[in-house]
């Protein structure tokens, strides 16, 4: 089990993105939450399997309908995610 940290930049806002992405998550084995930032890019914070993050990240970003507003996507892991079940959208 790993965690990482993604950073998509580009048109990224107003688009549904976070949305799409929480519903891509219902087809993978994978937690954790999406949100934007003030800066206009938005994060996801997502734990699992190795391969099920590439593939979901892969999905969201070659494969669904908001993959054509990605300019740029950042990606670091970061520390297991405490007491976080199902994806989210954080406010």
């Amino acid at each position: 089990m790993i965690a990482k940290r993604v950073i998509f930049e580009g048109r990224v806002q107003g688009v549904g993105f976070r949305y799409t992405t929480k519903d891509l998550a219902r087809g993978f084995e994978v937690c954790g939450w999406v949100r934007n930032l003030p800066d206009g890019t938005v994060e996801m914070q997502m734990m699992g399997e190795k391969d099920e993050l590439e593939d979901f990240l892969k999905e969201i970003t070659e494969e669904s309908a908001v993959a054509h507003h990605i300019q740029h996507v950042r990606s670091e892991s970061i520390p297991l995610l405490e007491g976080v079940r199902g994806f989210s959208i954080e406010r």
